[in-house]
């Protein structure tokens, strides 16, 4: 790639991304909606249970069933 396309490219990247972030506004998220109903916040523990210790859990007992139900093994 010449250098001439290389900044094209670089600038359209560039210039996507600002307009992303320009047309995506953080600020209407502090407003509530009709209706918004938010639950209580997580412990710490419970987040890191619910984010990262029940994806583990799944993830192992849907791989270890895998390798137990396995059909594909040779018959000596």
């Amino acid at each position: 790639m010449d250098k001439k396309n290389a900044l094209r490219a670089g600038a359209v990247a560039a210039g996507t991304t600002l307009m992303m972030l320009l047309m995506s506004s953080p600020a209407l998220a502090l407003t509530r909606d009709d209706g918004d109903d938010p639950a209580p916040k997580l412990e710490v523990v419970e987040t890191l249970g619910l984010f990262v210790v029940a994806p583990l859990v799944l993830f192992l007992v849907i791989a270890g069933l895998v390798m137990v139900l396995d059909k594909s093994r040779k018959k000596v």
